[in-house]
Parts: structure tokens; C-alpha cells; sequence
């Protein structure tokens, strides 16, 4: 007996990859593979498997990513200091590169001839999975059902769902919800009222972080400890890359931290407001960029500054695994080794101050620096100094 063709689905259980699931089954002789990455988004291991089962589904894949997306995606980009246009730290982009690699993974280890995702038409996420397939296996085929199936509207969703007796969320029935994206570096939130950049982002909104004004009334205070440029304990316990993510997103979100409300340009030429929530990931790059001020030479970190926005383009566009990231990243990490040491933080509504700075690092003379008058600075070169770039103002 001939056995069927695969394909392996990025499904998280929910309405829309349901739907996906059904309209698979339908329109390609094809076994379908349910694919879930936990890279810490909200997730109910029971009921992906139930919906899955509900459809006959015999291989539903959970695979647990948390430790390595944190290690090998989230703390690479924070060595880069990585921020797109300026405040969104890219807490979706950096997701969807490992989530491509692994379902690829899976296609291969079950020999199916396609994967297929739940992105829609309009979004960057297409493109971010899909440059990500190709890398890793480009002779595998690519079903992008909401870019081909002739269902236009979300009603045209909910009568396919009625029909097919999946299950429909009570927020699912009127207009469009929330878009809601998750993992453990950050939350988005993008539709409905917060496509008119004129209105607020209500409250409700927030899933991760307290108002600034909820916030404690008395400051809190915390020190990240750093080696090689990757953060490795907070207040000197060591622990694991997720475990120092998730203890610093429940200290930062607690204190109002991470909240950044942007109309961004999308890599398809289209502007589109999200409101993110980075808590952890706010406290990162604060303290990175601290313990880098004294660890780091002005030629080094000016350069990495110069790069930076490249580099962080490159995350939002999918092109984490181009040519022009790996060598962008390998000048980011020239110098990581010298990196180390830690830095004391005071959380206060919102606000984030940092309090010293802790390593052995020689890149920081308090000779030099000292007001005191002293001998190791040769004042009398300043003026050729300054006269030198005088003629440089002609040029």
C-alpha cells in the first residue's frame, strides 16, 4: 500500500490553524503533522492535542524550545543591541527563524514532502518562515493557505468553521480580535482599535506588564551579572538562559517596564501599529549596553552603533540566516570576551536607572578620568587636537 504524502503544520490549536488543519485535509491528499513550538508562549498542551485528535490527526509534535531560543536567537540580538526603528526590540522576528528551523527538522525526520503555516497575506511572518524553510530545506514544498483558499473575510472563516464543527472562541464571532503574538522575550498585541493610531492602547490590553501607576510605590533593585557578553545570573545566582529571562520578565513587568506602542514600517511596504510588551528584554539591553560602556573600546562600540541598525532591520525582515547577519554578527561578537561583570539596576514605575557598573575590565582609567589634576593626560595636545579638526570643518 502506497503511503501518503505529509505535511507538517505550524499549529497552535487555536481557531485559525484549525481551520488550516480542516482545509488541508480537504484539498491535499495528504497526512497532516501537527508542529507546536514552545519557545514560552501561552500554551495548552491538552487542548492542542485534543483539536488535533478531533480531526484524526495521528502525529502531534510539542516540542520544547524555550532554553535554546533564549541562548542561541534572544541573547545574540542583545548582543547586538538590536532595535528596529528606533524601540521595537523584535520580539516576534527573533521567534520565527528557530520555529522555521524546527518544523523543518521534523518535515525531514518524517520524510513529508511539504510544511505549511498560519500567516496571513498581509504580515511579515510569511516571509519570516518561509525564508527560514528555504534555507534549511529548499526542495521542500511551501502551502500558504491564506494567500491561495478563497476564503476573503472572517466571516467567510467562521462559516467554514460552523460547517466543519470547530469551536469558536465567544471573542471570534463579531469583528476581528486582538492579533495576539507571544513568546518568553515578549508580547504583541495589533487590530481593532489600535489600527487607528489616534486611539489609546486600552489597558486591558496588557498581559505581561502593571501600569506605571499600579506600579510599587517603593523602587526595586537588581543586578545582572554578564560573561562573554551574555547575561548569566541576576544578583549573583547563576541560572539557566531561560530561567534568567522569565525571573527578570516577572521583575521588570511588575515594575511597568517594557511597553512600547509603534506604527512600524512592515518589510511588505505597509504601516501597521503594535503595542509590545518586552519587560526582561528592556532590562537586557539597558544592562548591556551599561556593562559594554566600561568594558568595550569607543572603536568597538561605535562600530557595533553603526551596524546596528542593519542588523536590526535584517531580524525584522526573516534574514536571520542570510550571509550578511552571520558576518554582521561575527563583528558584533569580535570583542564579547571582554564583556564581563555585572550591573545594578533601580526599577521605578516604568523607569529603569542604572546604579554602578562591576568588572575587571582595564577599558576604564579612573586616572584618566579624575578631575584631580594628574599626569597620565597630556593637556597640551588638546589644542593641536582641536585645531586639527578645525581644518577638517573645510573639507
Amino acid at each position: 500500500m502506497k503511503l501518503k504524502k505529509r505535511i507538517v503544520l505550524a499549529y497552535s490549536g487555536g481557531l485559525d490553524t484549525s481551520i488550516i488543519l480542516k482545509w488541508l485535509q480537504e484539498n491535499y491528499n495528504a497526512e497532516v503533522i501537527c508542529y507546536t513550538a514552545d519557545i514560552g508562549q501561552e500554551i495548552d498542551r491538552k487542548k492542542i492535542i485534543n483539536n488535533a485528535k478531533k480531526f484524526g490527526v495521528k502525529k502531534i509534535i510539542i516540542k520544547d524550545l524555550k532554553n535554546l531560543f533564549v541562548k542561541d536567537y534572544v541573547f545574540p540580538m542583545i548582543r547586538g543591541n538590536a532595535i528596529y526603528e528606533g524601540v521595537y526590540l523584535l520580539g516576534t522576528s527573533i521567534a520565527r527563524p528557530l520555529i522555521a528551523k524546527d518544523q523543518i527538522r521534523v518535515a525531514k525526520k518524517f520524510k513529508a514532502y511539504a510544511v505549511s503555516h498560519g500567516a496571513t497575506g498581509k504580515g511579515n511572518d510569511q516571509v519570516r518562515f518561509e525564508l527560514g524553510y528555504h534555507y534549511f530545506g529548499p526542495k521542500i514544498k511551501v502551502v500558504a493557505p491564506w494567500r491561495i483558499w478563497k476564503l476573503k473575510s472572517r466571516s467567510d472563516l467562521i462559516n467554514y468553521a460552523k460547517k466543519h464543527k470547530i469551536p469558536i472562541p465567544k471573542d471570534k464571532k463579531g469583528a476581528p480580535p486582538f492579533s495576539v503574538d507571544d513568546n518568553l522575550f515578549h508580547t504583541s498585541t495589533e487590530g481593532k482599535i489600535l489600527e487607528n493610531p489616534k486611539n489609546s492602547a486600552p489597558e486591558f490590553i496588557f498581559q505581561r506588564t502593571t501600569s506605571p501607576e499600579k506600579a510599587p510605590n517603593k523602587p526595586t533593585f537588581i543586578s545582572i551579572n554578564f560573561k562573554n557578553g551574555d547575561p548569566v545570573g541576576i544578583n549573583g545566582k547563576k541560572l539557566n538562559p531561560e530561567n534568567i529571562l522569565t525571573k527578570l520578565n516577572f521583575i521588570a513587568g511588575k515594575n511597568g517596564i517594557g511597553r512600547v506602542d509603534l506604527v512600524e514600517n512592515r518589510f511588505l511596504g505597509i504601516k501597521s501599529r503594535g503595542v509590545y510588551e518586552t519587560p526582561g528584554g528592556t532590562l537586557l539591553i539597558h544592562a548591556h549596553r551599561a556593562i559594554e560602556s566600561v568594558t568595550l573600546d569607543k572603536e568597538t562600540m561605535h562600530k557595533k552603533d553603526l551596524i546596528m541598525p542593519r542588523y536590526a532591520e535584517l531580524i525584522y525582515n526573516g534574514y536571520w540566516y542570510s550571509k550578511e547577519r552571520f558576518k554582521l554578527q561575527k563583528i558584533i561578537d569580535q570583542k564579547r570576551n571582554k564583556v564581563n561583570g555585572s550591573v545594578k539596576l533601580k526599577l521605578y514605575k516604568g523607569n529603569i536607572a542604572i546604579q554602578s557598573r562591576i568588572t575587571k575590565s582595564n577599558a576604564y582609567s579612573m586616572k584618566k578620568v579624575s578631575f584631580e589634576e594628574n599626569k597620565t593626560f597630556n593637556k597640551s595636545n588638546v589644542e593641536r587636537f582641536i585645531n586639527y579638526h578645525k581644518k577638517k570643518l573645510r573639507y
